[in-house]
């Protein structure tokens, strides 16, 4: 990452988009700026109410980093869906905060896989994003950003929400020094957010982020169409090349025009798990595991319901598996 460019300088020979692991948030780096954000959007949290101090470090974290928009989105409980609940906006910026309202995550499927990793998302240009982030970009393009700065919020371990910035007028590159500046206050707006949720007013908004229904819906993007099933029907995947074979409970398989990178990074793992670099199995389903399969018979394999066929285990997740299997 060269850090000679200034941030507003772009040119095709910057990668579209960069990653940046946050795991050292709370440590202050060499060169960063004098004012420090997590210092201003302490005194918010601590004299106003949680949603208020969001805004207000939105507001003022965004007008630092000359933003054209700053923006938190928030999670359900089960991942799977997610809603805009805060944005700033400068001068006659769009506002766009009422327009995603319990969208399916699949939507952000790209930009999820790397948040529930703890890393922050630089993208520097939105029209060169890769195949995987189509979605995404079309839903950025709609909202006339040409480049993105996304930071994840967690709180105990547990990815909660992401905050981040918007440019709209021109394309920009924000400086590592205010991506880390930025991931100490998302550190804090997650305490605040969820880890003292008393009034009534914070539980309200807290109960606005959980799961609906008892088995929320997770859709395919088939071959021309799109279909929602529910989360206990997906059976197994397995990839194929670009794309993904989904086992269902009552069907054959499907084909799901994404990479199984894409789905590792959506999929909770509290019901899934990967046994192979090429196969996730949803552990509700397995009904056999086979310790002797294969010609050797030191092969490891699982059945799953519904269906004949043993999905072998590879040696690095099968500690794992037992573990998930009580066994």
């Amino acid at each position: 990452m060269n850090e000679q460019l200034h941030p507003s300088d772009h040119s095709t020979s910057l990668p579209p988009y960069e990653l940046i692991p946050i795991t050292d948030w709370a440590l202050p780096t060499a060169g960063e700026p004098a004012l420090d954000w997590a210092y201003l959007a302490a005194t918010h949290l601590i004299g106003l109410p949680a949603k208020l101090a969001i805004a207000a470090i939105l507001e003022e974290t965004g007008m630092l980093a000359g933003a054209d928009r700053a923006w938190m989105f928030e999670y359900c409980d089960d991942l799977l869906r997610f809603r805009n609940t805060q944005e700033w906006v400068r001068g006659d910026a769009t506002s766009h905060v009422n327009d995603l309202q319990q969208t399916p995550v699949t939507m952000i499927g790209w930009l999820h896989q790397w948040l529930i990793v703890g890393k922050a998302v630089m993208i520097n240009d939105v029209a060169r994003l890769p195949r995987p982030a189509r979605a995404l970009q079309a839903e950025m393009l709609r909202q006339n950003d040409k480049s993105v700065l996304c930071v994840p919020v967690f709180h105990a371990g547990t990815l909660r929400g992401c905050i981040g910035f918007d440019a709209t007028r021109a394309m920009r590159r924000w400086t590592i020094q205010e991506v880390h500046q930025l991931a100490r206050c998302a550190r804090l707006i997650g305490i605040a957010r969820y880890g003292r949720a008393t009034t009534p007013s914070e539980r309200d908004g807290a109960a606005a982020t959980s799961s609906i229904g008892p088995d929320p819906l997770v859709h395919l993007h088939m071959p021309g169409r799109t279909r929602g099933v529910p989360l206990s029907a997906i059976v197994g995947l397995r990839s194929a090349k670009d794309y993904t074979q989904i086992w269902l409970k009552d069907e054959a398989a499907v084909l799901d025009l994404r990479p199984l990178s894409f789905w590792i990074g959506l999929l909770p793992k509290s019901n899934f798990l990967r046994i192979h670099r090429t196969a996730v199995v949803n552990i509700a389903h397995v009904t056999e595991l086979d310790r002797h399969a294969g010609p050797t018979k030191q092969a490891w394999a699982v059945r799953l319901r519904r269906f004949d066929e043993l999905w072998i285990v590879s040696r690095p997740y099968r500690q794992e598996l037992r573990s998930r299997l009580g066994i």
